[in-house]
């Protein structure tokens, strides 16, 4: 007997169909996995069942009874419980006091805190999540963060779990822990809705997934009777090209490096960990990937090479030239930027389509003369590039933050490599350069750094998620509170070592386990 039924949800913004009709059941002791592609209507639909939207069609019951519509804490009260892919946390409180946070009135003169706390602890003993309920949140480990959320969610009585992306800032070994509770929990009869674009995930812990593509529920299959090439089918209507594991490119003897790095330091205040004594060198026409967990020095070091942070001490090279320390030299030099935060940092979401895939040239000639902007130029090349690269519902004049995550980042891709004076890119830095895209648009990303690659650009990947890695790149280094270990061939690494180097667990002269 279904625990939780969905049926008949159909939302509309405007003229946009979020969701057309879409119907799901979920049992207890169940992972349901949802599936489907940037703006497919996963976030929508949970939204409703959690209460932050109301249905403009359908109905919501848990355990046969109606779910009050648009009340979230109806819904928390039900036991719907969410662990979004951005921690919701209070970094500044303890576990403990975390975990309280809302579930007493104001008006109650003292706070059941022993309470409160003997409950947390037979929680966490009961479904294996180790916890200091005094820990301060700032003080605890991504896994350890995630486990607060999740113990958040059981000590109020969740008996449906919804996880989104609950993998992507963890350790592999941080990963097969989250599984095993999750196994633990379904066991006990929690049910648990599954978000994820890593689909081998899918594939290991989900017993259905349900395939959402332009609102409406395309395919409910049970996925021991399928594949991760068969769901991705599902998600984008065709197979995917650009997810094939590449074989590692050995880098031919004697090669003089394109970028080296000797020696870096860099400190920013808005970075908690510094850079220390970081090296590297990349070859033309050569991956290089640095893994590790978000927060351990990778922004920084993204941002020294593009030129918006400047060293403190160390020497970086170009071809044997001084990197410029200064964005626009970076560019003018033929650098690359793919960052991170594609929203606040890669494109102005105000200013059209045109004026950010022209940004980094305007005081160029191909778009200037005499202090003018030669706006038709602009207007040509913009055109070329969005069709070059597939940036889908732009026009050269639409805003640029109604473009979904996917097409953004196609425009980024657009304007770095190809570049308004017809060069080729020297140095491509992508700092997680497929984050929070479906598995269609990753695998167009991917294509788009191989071409680069393949015409003799060299490639600095970092990146959160090691699949990517794994897929992308010829040597692998992993950086852990501001240091880097050496780079090694990609077939040199096994899965455990990574997860050790990221935990911090080996420092880069330790020998780590090699591949069989």
């Amino acid at each position: 007997m279904a625990l939780l039924r969905l049926v008949g949800i159909t939302k509309r913004f405007g003229s946009l169909v979020a969701n057309d009709d879409v119907s799901l059941e979920l049992a207890a002791g169940e992972v349901l996995a949802l599936l489907g592609e940037n703006g497919a209507g996963k976030s929508t639909l949970m939204s409703i069942l959690f209460g932050h939207y109301v249905a403009d069609a359908g109905h919501i019951t848990l355990d046969g009874r109606p779910l009050p519509p648009g009340d979230t804490r109806a819904a928390l009260a039900a036991g719907i419980g969410m662990v979004h892919q951005h921690f919701t946390l209070a970094e500044n409180l303890s576990v403990l006091d975390n975990v309280m946070l809302g579930t007493e009135p104001l008006t109650r003169l003292r706070t059941r805190r022993d309470a409160a706390r003997a409950q947390l602890l037979a929680t966490a003993q009961r479904c294996g999540l180790a916890v200091d309920p005094e820990a301060r949140v700032a003080t605890l480990s991504v896994g350890e963060r995630q486990r607060v959320e999740i113990l958040k969610a059981l000590v109020r009585g969740a008996r449906v779990l919804v996880l989104d992306e609950p993998t992507a800032v963890l350790t592999p070994q941080e990963a097969q822990s989250l599984f095993a509770t999750l196994r633990q929990l379904v066991a006990g009869g929690l049910a648990v809705i599954f978000i994820s674009h890593k689909l081998d995930e899918v594939m290991a812990v989900a017993q259905r997934a349900v395939v959402l593509r332009a609102g409406r529920k395309v395919a409910e299959v049970t996925v021991a009777d399928s594949s991760a090439a068969e769901l991705a089918r599902h998600m984008v209507g065709a197979s995917v090209q650009g997810l094939e594991r590449q074989p590692p490119r050995p880098r031919p003897a004697g090669q003089a490096p394109r970028l080296v790095v000797q020696g870096l330091h860099a400190r920013h205040a808005h970075d908690r960990v510094a850079l220390a004594d970081v090296n590297l060198d990349i070859a033309p026409g050569e991956v290089l990937g640095i893994a590790g967990v978000s927060g351990n020095g990778q922004g920084l070091l993204a941002r020294v090479l593009g030129g918006v942070v400047a060293p403190a001490a160390g020497r970086i090279t170009l071809d044997g030239a001084p990197l410029a320390r200064d964005a626009r030299g970076v560019v003018a030099q033929r650098v690359a930027r793919v960052p991170e935060d594609r929203q606040s940092v890669g494109v102005v979401g105000d200013l059209p389509v045109w004026e950010n895939l022209a940004a980094e040239a305007l005081s160029t000639p191909a778009f200037s003369r005499w202090g003018w902007i030669r706006r038709a130029a602009a207007l040509a090349y913009a055109q070329r590039s969005l069709q070059a690269f597939d940036v889908r519902g732009a026009t050269p004049q639409r805003r640029t933050r109604a473009l979904s995550g996917g097409n953004m980042q196609k425009l980024i891709l657009a304007r770095v490599l190809q570049r308004a004076d017809g060069q080729t890119p020297q140095l491509i830095v992508a700092h997680q350069p497929t984050w929070g895209l479906d598995i269609g648009a990753v695998g167009f990303v991917h294509r788009q750094l191989r071409a680069a690659c393949a015409a003799g650009a060299a490639v600095l990947l970092i990146s959160d998620d090691l699949d990517e890695i794994e897929l992308l790149a010829d040597r692998i280094a992993v950086i852990c509170h501001g240091r880097l270990t050496p780079a090694r061939p990609a077939t040199d690494w096994t899965r455990e070592a990574l997860g050790l180097a990221m935990a911090g667990t080996a420092h880069p002269g330790q020998e780590l386990p090699h591949a069989a």
